[in-house]
């Protein structure tokens, strides 16, 4: 097991050794839902025919980066076209439906949206995780098809058909795929750079039918499949488990002390462990994330950097530069080593994967501003090592009124870990 301090032994003294039971394929799923689980499976809707959103959002994991060799370093993972890298580590898909569309508060405090930068706003779609689903299929870093197109097309006509037990027409409506696909689709679906020029009808009809794709992909999101609550914290209410007194423990401090209530607000029974609003908690820069490698003077702005781009709100823009998205904190210890899952991975913590433990993430919240700055950009293990921790990467906004100096012992640590891996779907008994 690669666990590091004694956490591993902490957590499976805990809850024994666990392991992923995913919900057998269309359990208890809608038409609506069954569909946008095909597409959301389907490796066939990329350029190269090789990579599914599962592939970044897994089940295993909590519906995150599933490899561990990746989330060890990086935590970026590599697009359809190999060398191809986004420049931030994959969001949970989990919990991320409830998001509402995104807005601003009279104080200037911004909520909702998708991605971690918000961008996803969901004003398109009527919902973010609608209007996320639809950004890797044509981003050429991830799925890389050249057109809207290219997605209709396939999931109309499905490379493997069994693996669409039910249709795009079952839910949407007979005619919905009849759409008069230009000659040579296929070769330009396959060339990187491609540009479809359709007649306005087609190319309205193929929207739609995008839309609709987005939509059914957000529907699976929203099904108790992906939002199980079924974690060992929802079975202790209504008397069906106990926590273990460390996780008590931890679950007293995360209300109290440790101060995670403030944004990941979690209180009484299916509870979503986030505001869906956002923070810059002084992450350092991952020196192996590999936008450096093609981007040195990248410096991940986040929600500030999308907002500039809004002229309704470029006016907020400077106030939340390297503000990010604060996740919920459910399945956060979803398959990793640490939480005595078998098999297990590394998992990544933080927007751009630096932290490779839910101890060191913890740690970090806890003495951000006790121990002395790194004198570079040292790695999360470089880091702990040295007893510092390296500059936030962007200084500016960093929240240090709610973390930074919480004054934890290292039990006290250890009780915050305990706590979080509650948060498991399929831990409960």
């Amino acid at each position: 097991m690669r666990a590091k301090g004694g956490i591993a032994v902490s957590i499976v003294a805990l809850f024994g050794t666990l392991a992923w039971a995913a919900a057998a394929p269309g359990q208890t799923l809608t038409p609506s839902q069954q569909l946008g689980r095909s597409i959301y499976f389907d490796a066939n809707l990329s350029i190269n025919l090789n990579q599914a959103c599962a592939d970044c959002h897994a089940p295993e994991t909590g519906f995150t980066g599933p490899s561990g060799d990746v989330n060890a370093h990086g935590a970026v993972y590599e697009g359809s076209v190999p060398g191809m890298f986004g420049n931030r580590k994959p969001p949970s898909a989990a919990y991320a439906t409830p998001s509402p569309i995104l807005y601003v508060s009279h104080a200037g405090a911004f909520t909702g949206g998708n991605f971690w930068d918000g961008r996803a706003t969901g004003e398109k779609l009527g919902s973010p995780a609608a209007d996320q689903a639809q950004g890797p299929f044509l981003n050429p870093r991830e799925q890389g098809l050249p057109d809207s197109a290219c997605v209709v097309y396939r999931v109309c006509n499905p490379v493997v058909p069994a693996d669409y037990p039910v249709t795009f027409e079952d839910v949407w409506g007979a005619g919905a795929c009849a759409i008069p696909w230009p000659e040579g689709l296929d070769a330009a679906c396959g060339t990187a750079g491609s540009t479809l020029e359709l007649p306005a009808g087609v190319r309205a009809a193929i929207e739609e039918a995008f839309d609709r794709v987005a939509l059914s992909i957000a529907a699976y999101e929203a099904s108790a499949e992906v939002n199980a609550f079924s974690s060992l914290y929802d079975a202790s209410f209504g008397g069906k488990a106990v926590l273990g007194r460390q996780a008590q423990d931890g679950y007293a401090l995360f209300r109290g002390k440790a101060n995670c209530h403030r944004c990941h607000v979690g209180d009484g029974r299916n509870a979503l462990f986030t505001a869906y609003a956002y923070d810059n908690l002084g992450v350092p820069v991952n020196p192996e994330n590999p936008v450096y490698d093609w981007d040195p003077g990248f410096v991940d702005q986040g929600l500030g950097a999308f907002l500039a781009t809004r002229t309704d709100y470029q006016g907020y823009a400077a106030a939340n530069m390297g503000r990010e998205k604060i996740p919920t904190l459910r399945n956060v210890a979803t398959g990793a080593c640490e939480a005595g899952y078998e098999p297990c991975v590394t998992k990544a913590y933080g927007h751009n994967g630096y932290f490779k433990s839910l101890r060191a993430f913890v740690h970090f919240l806890n003495t951000r501003d006790v121990l002395p700055a790194c004198p570079g950009p040292y790695t999360e293990a470089e880091a702990l090592q040295a007893f510092c921790w390296p500059v936030p990467e962007v200084a500016a906004t960093v929240n240090r009124t709610d973390v930074g100096d919480l004054g934890l012992t290292p039990a006290e640590e250890r009780a915050m870990v305990a706590f979080l891996a509650t948060l498991s779907d399929g831990t409960a008994p």
